[in-house]
């Protein structure tokens, strides 16, 4: 099966059949091409979706995801980032090999379908100008004979005319010769031509063509195969990272299968448990006594009772509400009924400690003396936690530092050693302050777990666990008072809430002293201070900085006397004053 014997007269119909695979070639890599800008636009939504739903870092939310159930959160979308990068792997296969390889190929073979088309024409035009060489020599040969023809006549009949002179007659026979030479001439001429031809024919037909359109067969088979090949490519490129994906699916489904309800449920425990013991039991209230009533030490009212009375109940007594009710602000207000104030007990929650709470966006107090007793542990552990990581970082610069001292020693050359001494000294000076602050909340750690209440000792008193603080810094932060022997005296607390509360309130917002300015800051983008604590700023405002970023991201700016509040770091640039106290000095 040849098309040079088969197809031998159907150059045209080869040429259209070869033109149409050659488009049928550049729709399949059209195709392909499609195919990787699905993948690639597939795999960008799969990222962004896998960014939209990751946690936001150094917010609540990333709080939240300590849960068994959101951490197989953030695997699924882990994975799904993953998944992403195989649909990209297979984009960026197809492409190189299969668009780029066919495309070369559409192009090499454009060039070979036309250097055997152009041969083929060649031979065409060089069989027609044969042709016409072959009828030229026909036509001359046929007009030769018809001039001998009639110069044979012509002579006879001068020949046989007796009125014509003898030097006619001969002349007419020279003439009559002359066309019949030339005749003859032609008819030699003719028949060498006719032969040329036919062999150039037979060259043409058998030899010539036939090794063309075998190329040209060749040429089309090799595009189909081709194009088989890249179909199988096509293929195996999705068959390669199927494994993968079946890891990031295993993945999943691994993570599905961690989650621990038990562990979650322990987890919410942690997070919200105060460490005050349930209320006790309240104690009947006889009102057919008026003058000898009396009142248990866990009643709800504000009722005032004779002091040996109530030391004769407070041995008895289970544990006090005073955490969490609301207290009368006047001694004179009227009683409520029982149902109302366990309502109010029930929906209540426990009041903030001082007004430092609220203060430049609701910051609380340095020993969280705002939080239950459980919640206030493990915050002032977590804070002892950073600060010792804090001191190693410090210890850590400090070694460098003194490594790089004693390369300063040995090679003079490399730097001036008394250079790294002011630093050396910053950074001791720095460690030794870590230090105090690790002591300080270690005091106050320590302090705390003292408090804490273990269930079923019926001696440890509720409000041995929550009262006021000793230490300088929550001395004004009072807001309950007890008896000598650990008991509550609601007398005493109503008699002196409002000149707290007043003392409080002036201590706090009106004595304290505004940081000193450290420095500037320009703000590099805008950014909208929404949350609690933080500061609207405008992209090239100029604002004074007043506590640097301790290590979290934040800083603190001041923009006039009223407003101040937490910026994003990498929202500003800031210019320190070396001369301003608590300024550091960056080598």
């Amino acid at each position: 099966m040849s098309w040079g014997t088969e197809l031998w007269d159907q150059f045209d119909n080869l040429e259209k059949h070869t033109q149409w695979g050659i488009d049928i070639l550049e729709k399949y890599i059209k195709f392909v091409k499609e195919r990787t800008e699905i993948e690639i636009s597939y795999a960008k939504q799969l990222r962004n979706l896998s960014k939209k739903y990751q946690p936001k870092k150094n917010s609540k939310e990333e709080e939240e995801y300590k849960y068994t159930s959101c951490k197989a959160f953030i695997s699924t979308l882990n994975e799904m980032n993953d998944y992403a990068g195989q649909h990209e792997v297979i984009s960026e296969n197809m492409t190189s090999q299969i668009t780029v390889e066919l495309t070369r190929y559409v192009q090499e073979l454009k060039q070979e379908r036309k250097s055997h088309f152009h041969d083929g024409r060649k031979a065409q035009q060089h069989i027609e100008t044969c042709w016409k060489q072959l009828e030229s020599s026909k036509r001359r040969f046929e007009r030769d004979c018809k001039e001998a023809d009639r110069a044979q006549q012509y002579f006879e009949k001068m020949d046989a005319d007796i009125n014509v002179t003898k030097a006619d007659v001969e002349k007419a026979r020279q003439q009559a010769q002359l066309r019949h030479q030339m005749a003859e001439d032609s008819k030699a001429d003719y028949s060498s031509t006719l032969q040329k031809f036919n062999h150039e024919q037979h060259e043409h037909y058998y030899t010539h063509i036939p090794s063309i359109f075998q190329k040209i067969q060749e040429m089309e088979e090799r595009r189909i195969v081709r194009i088989g090949e890249s179909m199988k490519t096509y293929a195996e490129v999705d068959r390669q990272v199927i494994p993968i994906i079946g890891k990031c699916l295993d993945g999943i489904a691994k993570a599905a299968e961690s989650i621990d309800q038990k562990n979650d449920s322990q987890l919410v425990i942690e997070a919200y448990k105060s460490g005050f013991e349930p209320p006790g039991d309240i104690e009947f209230e006889d009102y057919t006594q008026p003058m000898k009533r009396t009142i248990s030490e866990t009643s709800l009212s504000n009722s005032r009772g004779d002091s040996k009375t109530e030391l004769k109940f407070a041995s008895k007594s289970k544990g006090k509400l005073w955490p969490f009710i609301k207290k009368n602000k006047s001694p004179k207000q009227q009683k409520e009924p029982l149902s109302h104030r366990f309502n109010e007990f029930m929906t209540s929650k426990p009041k903030i400690h001082c007004f430092r709470s609220l203060k430049r966006g609701g910051a609380g107090p340095e020993d969280f003396s705002n939080l239950p007793p459980e919640q206030r542990r493990k915050k002032l552990q977590q804070k002892v936690d950073e600060l010792n990581k804090e001191i190693q970082k410090e210890m850590d610069q400090r070694d460098a530092i003194t490594k790089m001292k004693d390369v300063y020693i040995k090679n003079p050359q490399m730097g001036d050693p008394g250079s790294l001494d002011h630093k050396l000294t910053e950074v001791g000076q720095n460690i030794e302050k870590l230090r105090l602050e690790v002591q300080k909340f270690e005091a106050w750690l320590t302090e705390v777990e003292g408090r804490l209440p273990v269930r079923g000792e019926q001696a440890r008193r509720q409000s041995g666990m929550y009262e006021a603080q000793n230490t300088p810094s929550v001395n004004n932060c009072a807001q309950d008072r007890e008896s000598p022997d650990g008991s509550y005296t609601e007398e005493q607390s109503q008699e002196n809430e409002l000149k707290m509360m007043a003392t409080d309130f002036d201590d706090e917002f009106d004595d304290e002293e505004p940081l000193p300015t450290i420095g500037t800051c320009k703000a590099l983008y805008t950014f909208e201070g929404q949350n609690e604590g933080t500061i609207s700023i405008s992209e090239g405002e100029i604002l004074y900085v007043i506590e640097e970023d301790k290590g979290d991201g934040w800083t603190r700016i001041r923009r006039n006397e009223d407003e101040e509040g937490y910026v994003p770091t990498s929202y500003v640039e800031v210019y320190l004053d070396k001369n301003a106290k608590g300024a550091m000095t960056y080598i």
